[in-house]
C-alpha cells in the first residue's frame, strides 16, 4: 500500500452527493453502511461518502460507486428503530484509489485533493457573478432561508464558495449525475464557471415556473371574480324581484357546459347562445328556438368514444356465431381490426354490402358492432327524397331539427358507432333537393371530419364512425356515391348453406319465439332440403324463415292439444303442415321444347331462370316482344334476329323466311320487369329452334350477350345465375368464355353437380343447345 494513502471506512450514498463544508443528515440502514459508521465512531469519527451510480442497487460493487467522494466528519449520531441517523459535515474531496476490504464494510485507501486559490481580478469577477446568480436563484426558489445569502456572501475562498452554493441547490431539480460532475470538476475557476451555467439553467426553469403560476393564478382569479359577480347579480335580481326561471335556466346550462369536454369552437358557440338566452325578453318566440338548439348542442357525444375490442380471435368468434358464410365481409372487418391494432388510429372504412334480399346484410351490420364492442344505429334511406333529412333544417324554419345523421349520433351516445345506412339504392329526389348529394360529405373519409349540419352550424367529426351501407343492386346507387364506398358483393346462398343456416340459426330461433324450446321437436336434414327445394325459391333465407315459422305454429297447436313429444317432422309430413309444394325441383320446362330456351338473368332478388318462348306466325316480318321487356333486352332480341338472318343458310333456314311470317318472343311472368343483355344467346337459340323445328335440350341454361357477328360477350352476376340454375335442377350451363374466370367464386359443392361449357360464338351455343346435335353441327367451319 502506498504511503500517501489514507484509510477510511466507506459509506455509499443513494441519490445524494455531499460537498465539502456541507452539513447534512443521513439515514443509514444497510448492514454494511451501519458497520462502516460504527467503525468510524470507534476511530476519529471520519468516514468517506461517495454516491453510487445506480440507486436501485442495494449492495453496490466497487465498480458501481463513483471514484471521487468526500471525507466527512460525523457530528452527531441518533439511533432509530430500524436505522441510524447521522449528521455529517464535509471536510475535503478525496479520490478512491484502492478498495482494501469489502466485508463487513468497505475500507478504502484515498488521496486528499487539495486546492490552491490563486486570486486574481478574473476570479474575483467570476465569484461576484456566481453570487449574483445565487441571489437571483434564492429569490425565485421556494422555501429558501432568508439568511442564507448573507452567510454565503461572507465566504472569501473561491472553492468554498462554489461548494457551499452547489450544496444548497435544490436536489429535486438537479440529477445526481450533474451534482457528481460538479464535485469532480478540478480547479476552482472551472468549477465556478460550471456552477454559473447550472445556476443560469435553474434560474430559467424557475422563471418559467413563475410565469406559469402567475398565468394559472390570473385565470383562477378571473373565474372566482366572475363567479362572485354572478352571485352578486343573482342576489340583486332576487332583491329586485327580477330573478326569473330563464336566468336559473342559463345558470343550469352553464353548469352543463362546464362539465363537458367540447371543442373550443362548439364551446364558444354555446356560451354565445346562453348569453343571448339571458338577454331575451321572456315572451319572445326565439327563446324556445335557442333553448332547443342548446339542448341539442349539449346532448351530442362530443369527444365521447367507446373502446374498440381489438382482439381478433374474439371478434372472429362473434362473427362466426352470428352468421354462417359471408367470408369476404368477415375478412374485411378483421383486416380493419388488425390495422387498428398496429396504428391505434384509423379512419372508419365505408363499406357497401350489395346483395339480394334476405342474405343477412342488416343483421351482419349488428354483428359487426357487437364484434367491435361499438354501439349500433340504423337509418333507412328507402323513400328519402329531401336533402334536409340528411343535413337538417336551418333554425330560421319553424320546428327546425338536425338531420337524421346527427339525430342518430345522439341516439348512439358515442362518436364512433357502427352506423348502418340501409337501402341506399332506394333513395329518390324531388324539388326539395337530392339526398344522395348530401351523403357525399358524410361518406367521404376526407370530408366527414367536419360534417356540417344546417341546424348545428358547427362541424361534427364523423371520421371515427364505421359506416355500412346496404343495397340490392349497384344500379340504383349514384356513381359519385358509389365511388366513395368499398363495395362487397354478398351473393345468394347455396342449398347446403341454407341447410346449415336453418339448423344453426333459423330453426332454434323459431322454437324460442314460439315457446317450443323445451320440447323434443326434430326437423331432419331431408325435411329441410325438401322445404328449401319445393317451398322456397329465393337467394336469401327470408321465405325459408317464414316457412319454418308456419311449421312451428302447427307444432305449437299440436302441443297445446296434448300431443306428447318427441315430435318428428319428416319430409312426407311437410304437405300436411304447409300445403302442397309451391315449386317443382328438377327440369324447369316439360314437354315440347321447340321454340323454347332457358336463359339466366340477375335481378334484385338474385339469380332467376327465364323460359324464353318463340312462336312463328303468318305476317309481314315483324318482331313482336312481350313480357315487359326493357330497352336493352329489346335491342338484344333485334341483334339476335339480325344475326340469324345474316347466317340463315348455315342453319337450314330460308333466307327470305321473314317476308311471310312474324316472330313473337315472349318471356313468361309478364308482370315482372326484365332487362339486360344476358339473355341474348338464349333468345337467338329459341328463334333458331322455332324456325328449324329442332327442340332445345331442357337441361341446358345459357347466358351471354350476342353481337351482330354472333360473338358471345361476357355478362355480370354469373355466380347468382349459376346458383339459380342449380336450384332449378339445370345440369348444363353455357356461358361466355371470358366469364370462365368467375367460376372460382362459385362454391365447389355446386360446381361438382354442374357441367360448364364456355363458348365464344353463337355456333358453339347452338351445337350444345339442340337435342340430337353434335358440337360440329354448327361448327365455325
Amino acid at each position: 500500500m502506498s504511503q500517501n494513502l489514507e484509510v477510511f471506512p466507506l459509506l455509499p450514498l443513494r441519490g445524494m452527493v455531499v460537498f465539502p463544508y456541507m452539513v447534512v443528515p443521513l439515514d443509514v440502514g444497510r448492514e454494511k453502511s451501519l458497520n462502516a459508521v460504527e467503525e468510524a465512531m470507534l476511530r476519529d469519527r471520519q468516514i468517506v461518502v461517495a454516491a453510487q451510480k445506480d440507486v436501485r442497487q442495494n449492495d453496490p460493487t466497487p465498480e458501481e460507486i463513483y471514484a471521487l467522494g468526500t471525507l466527512v466528519e460525523i457530528k452527531q449520531l441518533v439511533k432509530l428503530p430500524e436505522a441510524v441517523r447521522v449528521l455529517v459535515e464535509g471536510l475535503t474531496r478525496v479520490k478512491l484509489v484502492e478498495y482494501l476490504q469489502e466485508d463487513p464494510y468497505y475500507r478504502v485507501g484515498v488521496i486528499r485533493l487539495e486546492e490552491e486559490d490563486t486570486r486574481d481580478i478574473e476570479l474575483e469577477a467570476l465569484m461576484r457573478h456566481v453570487l449574483s446568480q445565487f441571489e437571483q436563484y434564492l429569490k425565485l426558489a421556494k422555501n429558501a432561508p432568508a439568511e442564507l445569502l448573507a452567510v454565503v456572501a461572507e465566504i472569501e475562498e473561491p472553492g468554498r464558495l462554489a461548494d457551499t452554493i452547489a450544496s444548497h441547490l435544490d436536489a429535486s431539480l438537479m440529477k445526481t449525475d450533474d451534482r457528481q460532475a460538479l464535485l469532480e470538476t478540478a480547479g476552482t475557476r472551472t468549477r465556478l464557471e460550471k456552477l454559473s451555467l447550472v445556476l443560469a439553467h435553474e434560474i430559467e426553469i424557475l422563471e418559467m415556473e413563475r410565469k406559469i403560476q402567475l398565468r394559472v393564478k390570473r385565470q383562477m382569479e378571473k373565474s372566482q371574480k366572475e363567479y362572485y359577480l354572478r352571485e352578486q347579480m343573482k342576489a340583486i335580481q332576487k332583491e329586485l324581484g327580477e330573478y326569473d326561471e330563464r336566468t336559473a335556466e342559463a345558470e343550469e346550462l352553464r353548469e352543463r357546459l362546464a362539465a363537458l369536454d367540447l371543442p373550443e369552437e362548439v364551446r364558444q358557440k354555446a356560451e354565445k347562445e346562453i348569453e343571448r338566452l339571458e338577454r331575451m325578453p321572456p315572451l319572445v318566440a326565439e327563446v324556445v328556438v335557442i333553448r332547443n338548439y342548446l339542448d341539442w348542442l349539449l346532448s351530442l357525444p362530443w369527444r365521447v368514444y367507446t373502446e374498440d375490442r381489438l382482439d381478433l380471435e374474439t371478434a372472429e368468434r362473434i362473427l362466426e356465431e352470428d352468421h354462417y358464410g359471408l367470408e369476404k365481409v368477415k375478412e374485411r372487418i378483421l383486416e380493419y381490426l388488425a390495422v387498428c391494432q398496429l396504428t391505434r388510429r384509423l379512419k372508419g372504412p365505408i363499406l357497401c354490402l350489395v346483395g339480394p334480399p334476405g342474405v343477412g346484410k342488416t343483421s351482419l351490420a349488428k354483428s359487426i358492432a357487437r364484434a367491435l364492442n361499438r354501439r349500433f344505429v340504423r337509418f333507412s334511406l328507402g323513400g328519402v327524397r329531401d336533402e334536409a333529412e340528411i343535413r337538417g333544417h336551418r333554425r330560421t324554419y319553424v320546428g327546425a331539427m338536425p338531420g337524421r345523421i346527427i339525430q342518430a349520433m345522439r341516439q348512439a351516445g358515442s362518436s364512433n358507432p357502427v352506423f348502418l345506412l340501409d337501402e341506399i339504392d332506394k333513395m329518390s329526389m324531388d324539388f326539395r333537393g337530392d339526398p344522395s348529394a348530401a351523403l357525399l360529405e358524410v361518406l367521404d373519409p376526407e370530408q366527414n371530419v367536419g360534417f356540417s349540419d344546417h341546424f348545428l352550424e358547427v362541424p361534427y367529426d364523423l371520421s371515427r364512425v364505421l359506416f355500412i351501407t346496404t343495397a340490392n343492386t349497384h344500379y340504383g346507387i349514384p356513381r359519385p356515391l358509389l365511388d366513395r364506398m368499398e363495395t362487397i358483393v354478398i351473393p345468394g346462398y347455396t342449398e347446403e348453406e341454407k341447410i346449415e343456416i336453418a339448423k344453426r340459426h333459423l330453426w332454434p330461433k323459431q322454437l324460442v319465439e314460439h315457446g317450443l324450446a323445451g320440447y323434443d321437436l326434430f326437423l331432419s336434414e331431408r325435411s329441410l332440403r325438401r322445404l328449401i327445394r319445393e317451398y322456397t325459391r329465393e337467394a336469401g333465407v327470408r321465405e325459408l324463415e317464414r316457412r319454418l315459422a308456419a311449421l312451428c305454429r302447427h307444432l305449437a297447436r299440436q302441443v297445446v292439444k296434448g300431443r306428447r313429444p318427441p315430435i318428428r317432422v319428416t319430409a312426407s309430413l311437410l304437405p300436411k303442415y304447409l300445403g302442397p309444394p309451391q315449386f317443382r325441383y328438377g327440369t324447369v320446362f316439360d314437354g315440347d321444347r321447340v321454340g323454347v330456351a332457358t336463359g339466366l338473368a340477375w335481378t334484385e332478388a338474385g339469380g332467376e331462370i327465364l323460359n324464353i318462348e318463340v312462336s312463328v306466325v303468318r305476317g309481314k316480318g315483324q318482331l313482336i316482344l312481350t313480357g315487359k321487356l326493357g330497352e336493352v333486352m329489346r335491342e338484344s332480341a333485334q341483334a339476335a334476329l339480325s344475326y340469324i338472318r345474316s347466317c340463315a343458310g348455315e342453319f337450314g333456314i330460308k333466307p327470305d323466311f321473314h317476308e311471310g311470317c312474324d316472330l313473337h318472343i315472349h318471356l313468361p311472368e309478364g308482370a315482372i320487369p326484365k332487362d339486360g343483355p344476358s339473355a341474348g344467346i338464349a333468345m337467338a337459340a329459341a328463334v333458331v329452334s322455332a324456325l328449324t323445328s329442332r327442340p332445345v335440350r331442357p337441361d341446358v341454361a345459357m347466358t351471354g350477350e350476342i353481337t351482330l357477328r354472333g360473338r358471345v360477350l361476357p355478362v355480370g352476376g354469373l355466380k347468382e345465375k349459376i346458383l339459380a340454375a342449380h336450384r332449378a335442377g339445370i345440369t348444363t350451363i353455357v356461358l361466355p368464355k371470358e366469364n370462365e374466370k368467375d367460376l372460382q367464386e362459385v362454391p365447389e359443392n355446386v360446381t361438382r353437380k354442374l357441367r360448364f361449357i364456355p363458348v365464344t360464338n353463337m355456333r358453339e351455343v347452338l351445337a350444345v343447345a339442340f337435342l340430337g346435335e353434335e358440337r360440329s353441327s354448327f361448327s365455325a367451319g
